[in-house]
C-alpha cells in the first residue's frame, strides 16, 4: 500500500509513517505504473469532481485498474463487523473519536476510521484516524460531501445534525436533508440527536416511517421528546455536568470532561450508540468521563506568556459560534481571539454573512487567507472581505486580516497579550498558526 498527497508531510502522516507507507509529496502518472502494479485506486471525491482528467487517474483508467473513492475501501474492510457509521454537518469526528474511546475503555476493540486523531490510548501507539482491532463493531465517520458515505450500509447509524454547508454540491438545506434521508434509509438503526432542529426535520419525514430510531437530545421546546435526553447541570472550566435520563431506571449525573453545549449533545449520541451496541450503562458512563478528546477539537496547544492557544478544525459559522461559546467555558474572563482560515471560497462565500455574525462572538478576530481545496474560481471571496464583513457587525473590536498563515502567525504574535486566549479555527494550514504562535512566544520569552 502506497499513497499521494501533493500536500506534504502533516500531523496526519506520522501514524503512515510508523506504519511503514509510504506517502509521496508529488502527483505522478509513475505512482500508478511501477511494480506492483496497485489492485485499485482509492481516492477523494474532492479530486475526481475537480479534476477527472488528472494523469494518475487517467493512467489507471487507461491500464483497467479500477478508481473509486477511499471510502469504499474502508466499506470492504469492515465487512462481517458491526458498521457504525456517525454522520451529520457537525459533530462527526468528536462523536466518533469518543464512541472509539468508550467501546475501547470497555474492552471491545473496536476497528474505526475517523476524521480527526484519534490519541494514541485509543490506537495504543501513535496518534492516528485509524485503528485496527479485533472486536465486532467498526466505527466509521461517514461524510455526506457529494455522496461519500454513499458506500457505508451500516448496522448503526448517528445523526449528529443536519445544516447547509458545501454550497458547491447541495443548493440549499433541503438537498442536504434529502441527502441524509436516502442514505438513512439503507441504515439499520438510527441514533437521532433530535435536539437539533435539521435532524428533528429528516426524522419527522416520511421516507424513514418504520425505521429502527433511538432518539436523544439535550431537554428543550422541541416537539419530540428523546428517549435518552439530558439537562446540562454545570458549565464549568474543567468540563460540564449532565442530568441524564434513559441511560438506566434512573436520572444518571455524568461529568463531562468537554466544554460546549454541542458537545453535550455529542454524548448523548454516543451513549445512543453504545446503547444501541448492547453497552451497559456504567461502562457508557465512565467512557463519557474519561475521554481525552481528539486532535483539532478544541485541542489545548498551551500555554506561553501568559498566552492560551487552542487549535480547532471549526469551519462552518455554526460550529465556530459553538466553538468560541466553549472556549469561553474552558477559559473564563480571558480575551478571545478567534483566528480563522476560511476553508474554500465557496463556502465563504455563500456564508458571508453568518461567518462574520458568528466571528464576531470573539473579542478580537484576525482572518487568515482563504485555502483554496478543490475550489477553480479564488475570484469570489477574500480574507479582507470577510474582514471588513465582521468590521460591520462589530466596529467596536480589532479585526484585521494579515495575509498568509505565516504573515497571520507573526503579527499575532505582535498584538497578543499575557491574559489572551488564541482559538485557532479553519482547515488547510491553520493548524501552524496555533503550533508557531506557540514556538514564537516561547523564543520571544527566552532569556538572551
Amino acid at each position: 500500500m502506497s499513497g499521494c498527497d501533493a500536500g506534504g508531510a502533516s500531523p496526519y502522516t506520522a501514524a503512515l509513517d510508523a506504519a511503514g507507507i509510504v506517502v509521496a509529496s508529488v502527483h505522478d502518472p509513475s505512482h500508478v505504473t511501477a511494480a506492483p502494479r496497485p489492485d485499485r485506486l482509492a481516492v477523494t471525491k474532492a479530486l475526481t469532481a475537480v479534476d477527472p482528467d488528472h494523469p494518475e487517474l487517467r493512467t489507471a483508467r487507461d491500464m483497467g485498474i479500477p478508481v473509486e473513492p477511499w471510502q469504499q475501501v474502508i466499506a470492504d474492510a469492515a465487512v462481517g463487523r458491526t458498521l457504525v457509521a456517525i454522520a451529520g454537518t457537525h459533530g462527526k469526528s468528536t462523536t466518533a473519536g469518543w464512541l472509539v474511546h468508550v467501546l475501547v475503555e470497555a474492552g471491545l476493540d473496536p476497528s474505526a476510521f475517523v476524521g480527526a486523531l484519534l490519541p494514541a490510548a485509543s490506537t495504543g501507539g501513535v496518534p492516528a484516524t485509524a485503528r485496527i482491532g479485533n472486536g465486532d463493531a467498526f466505527v466509521v465517520e461517514a461524510d455526506e460531501y457529494a455522496g461519500n458515505f454513499d458506500a457505508y450500509r451500516p448496522a448503526i447509524a448517528v445523526l449528529t445534525s443536519v445544516e447547509w454547508d458545501h454550497p458547491d454540491v447541495f443548493a440549499d438545506e433541503t438537498a442536504v436533508r434529502e441527502a441524509f434521508t436516502t442514505w438513512l434509509a439503507g441504515a439499520g438503526t438510527i441514533v437521532a440527536n433530535v435536539g437539533d432542529a435539521g435532524a428533528a426535520t429528516v426524522m419527522r419525514g416520511r421516507a424513514l416511517r418504520g425505521q429502527a430510531v433511538l432518539t436523544v437530545g439535550l431537554e428543550g421546546p422541541g416537539a419530540i421528546v428523546p428517549e435518552v435526553r439530558a439537562k446540562i447541570v454545570a458549565a464549568e472550566p474543567t468540563g460540564t455536568i449532565l442530568a441524564v435520563r434513559g441511560l438506566d431506571e434512573d436520572s444518571v449525573t455524568i461529568r463531562l470532561p468537554t466544554a460546549g453545549r454541542h458537545n453535550a449533545a455529542n454524548a448523548l449520541g454516543v451513549a445512543g450508540a453504545a446503547l444501541a451496541l448492547g453497552l451497559p450503562a456504567a461502562d457508557i458512563v465512565r467512557g463519557l468521563e474519561t475521554f481525552p478528546g481528539v486532535g483539532r477539537r478544541l485541542e489545548r496547544k498551551g500555554e506561553s506568556t501568559g498566552v492560551v492557544v487552542y487549535d480547532d478544525y471549526g469551519h462552518h459559522p455554526t460550529a465556530i459560534r459553538a466553538t468560541i461559546e466553549a472556549v469561553r467555558q474552558r477559559e473564563p474572563g480571558r480575551r478571545v481571539w478567534a483566528v480563522y482560515e476560511p476553508l474554500t471560497y465557496h463556502r465563504t462565500a455563500a456564508l458571508i454573512p453568518e461567518f462574520a455574525a458568528s466571528l464576531a462572538t470573539a473579542d478580537a478576530v484576525v482572518i487568515a487567507d482563504i485555502w483554496a481545496g478543490r475550489d477553480p474560481d479564488t475570484t469570489i471571496a477574500s480574507a479582507a472581505g470577510l474582514a471588513d464583513a465582521v468590521s460591520r457587525v462589530r466596529s467596536d473590536i480589532p479585526v484585521a486580516a494579515p495575509g498568509s498563515v505565516d504573515a497571520t502567525t507573526e503579527w499575532l504574535a505582535g498584538q497578543v497579550r499575557a491574559g489572551d486566549v488564541v482559538l485557532v479555527m479553519g482547515g488547510g494550514h491553520s493548524y501552524r498558526i496555533a503550533t508557531g504562535l506557540l514556538e514564537r512566544l516561547e523564543t520571544e520569552a527566552a532569556p538572551r
